[in-house]
């Protein structure tokens, strides 16, 4: 059930790379809107003008983006690690630290979007928005919502998968969620 190779794999694989995605498409729009900005200060000169709340949206933009990342980071493992020590244990103790992290990333992640979740029904009621644009932060807090809640569903998915092959004795495939 928890292998990348089943239904269930093949559906969180590809709602993370959707995600991953998404992150990255806003990464590339906020690019593009910093060097117009840019060009538009260095060219003030002949009239033209930096985009009016380029910073409130790329705090905007960042915020949802990182959201959008870390399903992806934690399904193929891609985040940090700390080898110092675990290397010298075996396969098994290995495993089961893998489970160990996994269920402390499941508590984190879930915190994380049950504390987002209030926060932007809190920005929903006073209606507050940003300061230039009249961008409701209701809807930033929506957008990194959103990319919470996927990395919370994740985060039970990599625990069963890292659970079933602890219980196994068995290693997780190098490239776990990488290779659907």
């Amino acid at each position: 059930m928890f292998r990348d190779e089943s239904l269930l794999g093949r559906f969180i694989v590809g709602m993370a790379r959707l995600m991953a995605i998404a992150g990255g498409l806003v990464l590339l729009a906020m690019v593009g809107m910093i060097v117009v900005s840019i060009i538009g200060r260095a060219l003030l000169f002949v009239g033209l003008k930096p985009i009016t709340g380029d910073y409130e949206l790329v705090s905007i933009g960042m915020g949802f983006a990182i959201f959008a990342f870390m399903p992806w980071a934690h399904l193929t493992r891609s985040h940090a690690l700390v080898a110092l020590v675990t290397d010298s244990f075996g396969l098994r103790v290995n495993s089961w630290i893998l489970v160990i992290t996994d269920i402390m990333m499941l508590a984190a992640s879930w915190f994380i979007a049950w504390r987002l979740y209030f926060g932007m029904m809190d920005k929903f009621a006073y209606r507050e928005t940003t300061l230039l644009l009249r961008f409701p932060l209701s809807w930033a807090y929506a957008m990194a919502f959103v990319g919470a809640v996927v990395m919370a569903v994740v985060a039970v998915y990599v625990l069963g998968r890292s659970l079933s092959y602890a219980i196994k004795g068995e290693a997780e495939p190098k490239q776990a969620g990488a290779e659907v």
